[in-house]
């Protein structure tokens, strides 16, 4: 190998730097306490800054949430947020009249498309024990051709998310989640995204994994399936990681090369690890908040749409509605679909 495969390196924060197609990735996790009857933290709030608590004190947050912990209603355009949550529910509400809870392994790939308004709020449903909660929200941007499609959102269910385990000459297994994309030379394939995504185009090369690794445990990384493809690994749990022979520590960002396969071995800890790949889509970007164009009159544009029409209003009661004390996962959608996965399968 001529050239070693790791490009660059970064330092992981709350909120990761990413790489065309991706436009952000941010990393919850939080030891929320009991909840409160109003699925709030039964504890004080003193000391927050509330309305914008991102300090983590205590270890968790109450983000822009007043009684319960998320994100009350908020625009999007021009792009999507892919939202993969490991521990806890995310109840979902929006300008549409589609309302979801999702979590414990689920992906929601919202497609926002020509603008729509959303909540996204932490329900603490258990009053006697502690309610974690972990999740990556992943901004992918959407092509010019496809940023004012109709927004709408898919549900990727935890049973409906293909897991592929592999065990080296040790024995010790890794565990890929395929999230989007498929492994190559391998039959796990990712479910369909929405179909004006740009992880819905054969060539994009666009892969979502998870990849969790036993201590000690070696696994060939494959090649991406273009050369012009763009990869980032986030290693974010673990002590240490070796790359190509070339050791680093847990919360660090690797660029890496996509035209080859690179070995991975796990140090002392299991390790827990984000692929972010894709082909760039090369196009401008002009983002300002919650809406990501190509043009600052387009971005102009946006705002104006919203403050005239909101993007369809708001038909909640509140900013940042929470779905009751069931924790049964579902979703609503506005053609009156409703999705029960409990009913299937955990």
């Amino acid at each position: 190998m001529s050239q070693h495969p790791v490009l660059q390196t970064v330092s992981l924060g709350p909120q990761w730097p990413t790489i065309d197609p991706f436009l952000f990735c941010a990393h919850h996790d939080d030891a929320y306490p009991e909840g409160n009857a109003e699925f709030g933290p039964a504890a004080s709030l003193e000391g927050r800054q509330m309305g914008s608590d991102f300090a983590g004190k205590d270890g968790w947050r109450m983000y822009h949430g007043s009684a319960v912990p998320g994100f009350p209603q908020h625009p999007h355009r021009g792009f999507e947020t892919v939202t993969f949550v490991r521990k806890g529910l995310i109840d979902h509400s929006d300008s549409l009249g589609a309302a979801a809870r999702f979590g414990a392994g689920d992906v929601q790939w919202l497609t926002a498309g020509s603008g729509i308004v959303h909540s996204e709020m932490f329900p603490l449903l258990s009053p006697s024990s502690p309610n974690p909660a972990e999740l990556f929200q992943i901004w992918l941007n959407l092509p010019p051709e496809d940023k004012l499609v109709e927004p709408y959102f898919t549900m990727l269910w935890n049973h409906q998310i293909p897991r592929v385990e592999f065990t080296d000459s040790a024995g010790l297994t890794t565990e890929v989640t395929v999230i989007a994309g498929a492994v190559p030379n391998n039959s796990c394939e990712a479910p369909q995204p929405p179909p004006n995504s740009w992880a819905a185009r054969a060539d994009s090369d666009v892969a979502i994994w998870s990849i969790r690794m036993q201590a000690g445990a070696s696994w060939t990384l494959p090649a991406a399936l273009g050369p012009d493809t763009a990869r980032i690994l986030y290693f974010f749990e673990g002590s240490t990681l070796t790359v190509a022979d070339e050791q680093y520590q847990s919360d660090t960002g690797l660029a890496i090369t996509s035209d080859c396969e690179i070995e991975l071995v796990a140090g002392e800890q299991a390790v827990e690890l984000l692929l972010l790949q894709g082909r760039p889509i090369g196009q401008p970007v002009a983002q300002h908040g919650p809406f990501v164009m190509n043009t600052r009159a387009e971005l102009e544009q946006a705002f104006e749409d919203y403050r005239r029409t909101e993007f369809g209003g708001w038909p909640w009661p509140q900013d940042g509605p929470v779905h009751g004390a069931e924790p049964k996962r579902f979703a609503r959608h506005t053609d009156g679909r409703v999705e029960e996965p409990d009913s299937q399968s955990a």
